[in-house]
């Protein structure tokens, strides 16, 4: 399986090893030191030999930070993992909630005086700054959790190959000469996010689990040239792909590189680590977006018409698990046997490269944590009356899928249906929304929270993220969030997932994968240009947790022409027996 269920982190060892951790920040005459959950390349997944806050304080979660001083310590957690955290880390370090209360006023009051020390790889030139500002002393030191970890694993080594044109629709000298005719007096651009320079030179990787890219750094010249930092055997089977255009360094030149190139050089403060500044000291520096961050989320039309065929494939899995998971609840059925079964269907495609993320199958209370991941400690058998949340995805040559599906075992209680439907209210409004152009994820997240905000409920996470190319299931720059401030473009694939979560009970979440489309002009528009979602996920919602009467007709209507859809174009791609079950769960209400 691609899927593993033991636990990688204990709250355990975190008393012992942070008692280690200042025993070495005394040795480093350091009051603090700062531990991110990132990684040298920032990206937003890390390799296990990265893991650096979850080895420490067994917090597990994609985003976070840790912060240890001589008396106190804390692990910073955003609104998605405040009930997990809870149950991972030991007491000797407080949970905060971020970014609500900052890392730097944090830190300001638990050290008014002292130094922080930081490894200049892991922190960004961005939020360096905001340290900075807030007159906290900061000093580079070596990583002081590697210094102590002393069974951490290697780097990964994990080969790297092509990604073709046909899939990728543009080859990648054409990126290449592309961009770096954008980079305006720039002499020279530094990009480090992995799935940046994959999908600028059209290849994937395995360093991460189930994102399909490789470590490494670039430099994109203005001369159209990439210097491309990775290790030499990871290489072996894209040299002739790479060409002339791409010269392959060690990544222990990285730093000579960047000491030697002349002329205004472009970073991104944001994913820049502090490290790369230090070494460019002396030349210009010309802060603006990662050059391929945009360019990468606009997907062209092979990639859309590749992640269009991805759905449909995994519709069908997903219709074959859902029917099963219908005849066979609650029965002797746990989570786990749910993740196994739902990794099978998607198997049997013959045709899945990975599972896009570990897959969430959180029944009952466990449905509430928001980024669950089940394990053999956790494990919980179905229940008939309570609520299962299923969130997963594929990750296939021509397209990545994330799907969310809540479904009830057996009769669920009224106030489960209510607030099921009134998320479900909240995902069709999204999915019916035109917007001017210009218009960015801040603009239009208010439309899923809606109906939940007049019954007094919210929830504690963004409604959608970018969704990449065969690439992380998490993408940049756009985002359906409060937070979200980059307009949206035409070809951008976007989640819509709100959701509801009644801590220690149950947890709703609805989700589909759409992309941005220019919209028709109605007659009489004054709107210049106005944009809408065509929907890439074709997959039942539970007929049986919506309460009609809560439904506009506009509602209804969308619901039902969504189903007919479905059916049309899942029907043909499953057998009897699916078929039959698509079919009911497709009725009209």
């Amino acid at each position: 399986m691609f899927q593993t269920f033991t636990e990688t982190a204990s709250a355990d060892t975190g008393p012992a090893r942070l008692q280690a951790l200042r025993a070495a920040m005394a040795g480093a005459d350091v009051d603090g030191f700062l531990i991110p959950r990132s990684d040298a390349f920032q990206g937003e997944y890390v390799a296990p030999c990265d893991e650096r806050l979850a080895w420490l304080t067994g917090f597990t979660g994609s985003a976070g930070w840790g912060v240890a001083l001589a008396e106190r310590a804390a692990v910073f957690v955003d609104g998605r993992y405040r009930v997990q955290v809870k149950a991972q880390v030991a007491d000797v370090f407080e949970p905060v909630d971020w970014p609500e209360i900052s890392l730097g006023d944090w830190i300001s009051a638990a050290m008014p005086d002292g130094v922080m020390g930081f490894d200049p790889w892991l922190l960004t030139v961005e939020q360096k700054r905001g340290l900075d500002k807030k007159g906290i002393a900061l000093r580079p030191v070596p990583n002081l959790v590697d210094a102590i970890w002393e069974d951490r694993p290697a780097p990964p080594m994990g080969k790297v190959f092509a990604q073709p044109v046909a899939l990728s629709g543009e080859a990648h000298v054409d990126k290449i000469t592309r961009l770096a005719g954008g980079l305006g007096k720039a002499r020279a651009a530094v990009v480090t996010l992995p799935d940046s320079i994959a999908w600028l030179l059209n290849i994937r990787g395995s360093d991460i689990p189930k994102n399909p890219v490789p470590h490494g750094f670039a430099i994109l010249h203005a001369d159209a040239r990439v210097t491309l930092f990775m290790a030499d055997e990871k290489l072996s089977d894209v040299r002739d792909h790479l060409g002339d255009a791409v010269t392959v360094e060690p990544v222990e030149a990285f730093e000579e590189a960047l000491r030697a190139l002349q002329g205004p050089v472009r970073i991104e403060p944001g994913t820049c680590p502090v490290a790369v500044v230090d070494a460019l000291e002396g030349r210009e520096i010309i802060e603006a977006d990662d050059p391929c961050v945009l360019p990468k989320a606009r997907k062209n039309t092979v990639e859309l018409e590749g992640s269009r065929a991805a759905h449909l494939r995994d519709a069908a899995a997903m219709v074959r698990f859902l029917a099963w998971l219908d005849r066979e609840a609650p029965g002797d059925l746990s989570e786990i046997a749910v993740v196994k079964q739902l990794e099978e269907e998607r198997r049997a495609t013959n045709a899945l490269r990975d599972i896009s993320f570990d897959t969430i199958s959180g029944s009952g209370p466990n449905g509430a944590i928001v980024h669950y991941r089940v394990t053999e400690a956790t494990d919980r058998p179905l229940k008939a009356g309570e609520l299962l949340l299923v969130d997963s995805g594929g990750q296939y040559v021509d397209g990545t899928t994330d799907i969310t599906r809540t479904v009830s075992i057996g009769e669920v209680g009224e106030e489960e249906k209510r607030n099921f439907t009134l998320v479900l209210k909240g995902m069709i409004a999204i999915s019916r929304l035109r917007f001017p152009k210009g218009m960015a994820g801040r603009d239009i997240d208010p439309f899923a929270r809606h109906a939940l905000w007049q019954a007094g409920l919210d929830y504690g996470h963004g409604t959608g993220h970018g969704v990449g190319s065969y690439l992380c299931v998490h993408e940049g720059p756009a985002r359906i969030s409060r937070a979200g401030t980059v307009p949206f473009e035409p070809g951008m694939i976007l989640s819509n997932e709100p959701g509801f979560y009644r801590e220690g009970a149950y947890g709703i979440r609805i989700e589909n994968l759409v992309v941005v489309e220019e919209a028709p002009t109605l007659p009489g528009q004054t709107i210049a240009q106005q944009y809408r979602f065509e929907t890439l996920t074709w997959v039942p919602i539970d007929r049986r947790l919506i309460v009609p009467d809560m439904l506009t007709m506009e509602e209804r209507d969308w619901l039902n022409a969504y189903h007919r859809e479905v059916e049309a174009k899942v029907a043909p791609l499953v057998d009897d027996v699916a078929g039959g079950w698509l079919s009911d769960a497709c009725r009209g209400i």
